[in-house]
């Protein structure tokens, strides 16, 4: 009995995932195990293992199809062995059916069509294989109403606009074929530019920035603080053997806000409405990574009760996931505050966007040298580390958020003294 292969479900979160690339053809033996594709969801990349023995019998969904999670991506068994029961619905081959449409729509008489009708474009995104069948049938694919994820319009419901009766798209006359081979002749000419499309984990960047900025009324407020504690006690580590030298002035930093946010529970929440607020009793801390793919934020799960230690190792090994595209997508979501810093690239102030629901965001800047009296009146030199606070203001308003501020980098100036705590 031939069984088949779903495409898994990369956290609670995921509800599909858009296949890469296929390692193996029909035909091809595969054995328990065996890699048969790789797929990636909105900002992770996975590889499909095999959950059966036998010949690859069939392919539903293509090279870049998006595909719900759970769903029969192809079908594994003995050599000739019926499949079609596994079939999910719209992943049905197209070459039978369209090719005997075809011919039909082809067939109308071309002396003197009548205007088509406008077609109702839907600006849906469309599968590789509805666009496939929609082409080999002559009908417009942009026409039907998408049933797949995000509204995608996929090949079941390019077949269900054939069944309605959906009239061919207007064949161009032949004398047209002469002005559009002479227009795309410029096109060998090198250009001094490359568009590049968007990769997925762009989009979801894209859009949730620009939702960010549009539904929330954002405040930043900077300050600095003496880094003189957290530079002394970084060198003093650097001395140690073991993970303990690997602690960052960064790593200090989300120690700090763990012990410092609580007491100030609009920062430590997430909007879940117009007119509501969740606070949070733990500290899930996201930590914003620069990685290949675009920017990610893993989160660190009640750091509020980690130690330093913990939380150093833990924001390297999410990072390290993070920056080969196998994290985990659930380690990407619950979030209840973000850090994201700058300062190893020199800034010295910036205005960090929120991550939406969360209602603030710290930024980490660079240290740099400033000047100030000293207890002797005379004029000294003091690192000064940069802090920008962007808080959605519909929640936070600007004293309370100052007063965090303040709070904050006073447990930095006394690093020490908050390890005690």
């Amino acid at each position: 009995m031939a069984n088949g292969v779903l495409m898994p479900k990369a956290g609670i979160t995921v509800e599909s995932c858009i296949i890469g690339k296929w390692k193996k053809a029909v035909g091809d033996h595969v054995a328990m195990g065996e890699i048969l594709f790789d797929y990636e969801t909105d900002k992770a990349s996975f590889e499909c293992e095999s959950t059966a023995e036998g010949e690859l019998l069939e392919i539903f969904f293509q090279d870049g199809d998006e595909v719900p999670c759970l769903v029969n991506v192809c079908a594994i068994g003995a050599k000739g062995e019926d499949c079609s029961a596994l079939r999910p619905d719209g992943a049905a081959p197209a070459a039978a059916p369209a090719a005997a449409e075809a011919p039909a729509a082809q067939a109308a008489p071309a002396a003197a069509p009548a205007a088509p009708a406008a077609p109702v474009v839907s600006g849906a995104p469309v599968s590789p294989r509805a666009r496939k069948l929609a082409e080999t049938a002559g009908v417009d694919a942009a026409q039907a109403a998408g049933t797949g994820p995000n509204g995608r319009i996929i090949e079941r419901d390019v077949r269900r606009l054939m069944s309605e009766g959906a009239p061919a798209q207007a064949a161009q006359p032949a004398v047209e074929a002469a002005p559009a081979a002479q227009a795309a002749a410029p096109a060998a000419v090198e250009t001094e530019y490359e568009d590049v499309k968007f990769s997925n984990i762009r989009k979801v960047i894209a859009k949730g920035m620009v939702t960010s900025l549009q539904t929330m009324a954002q405040l930043t407020e900077h300050f600095t603080f003496d880094a003189s504690a957290i530079q002394g006690y970084r060198k003093l580590l650097k001395g140690m053997e073991g993970d303990y030298a690997g602690i960052t002035l960064g790593d200090m930093l989300l120690f700090a806000v763990s012990r410092t946010i609580l007491d100030y529970p609009d920062l430590n929440a997430n909007t879940i409405s117009e007119d509501t607020v969740r606070h949070f009793r733990h500290v899930n801390l996201g930590v914003a990574v620069d990685t290949p793919r675009g920017l990610m934020v893993p989160t660190i799960f009640s750091a509020d009760q980690k130690s330093l230690l913990q939380i150093s190792r833990e924001v390297k090994e999410l990072a390290a996931e993070a920056r080969s595209g196998k994290i985990n997508p659930d380690l990407l979501a619950g979030g209840t505050f973000t850090v994201t810093n700058l300062g190893s690239a020199g800034v010295e102030m910036f205005t960090p966007v929120i991550n939406p629901p969360q209602t603030g965001i710290l930024g980490v800047c660079g240290i740099t040298q400033r000047v100030r009296a000293g207890k002797d009146g005379q004029i000294q030199l003091y690192p000064a580390m940069g802090l920008s606070l962007t808080v959605d203001h519909r929640v936070v308003d600007g004293a309370p958020a100052a007063y965090f501020m303040k709070a904050l980098c006073k447990n930095l100036e006394q690093f020490t003294a908050l390890l005690a705590l």
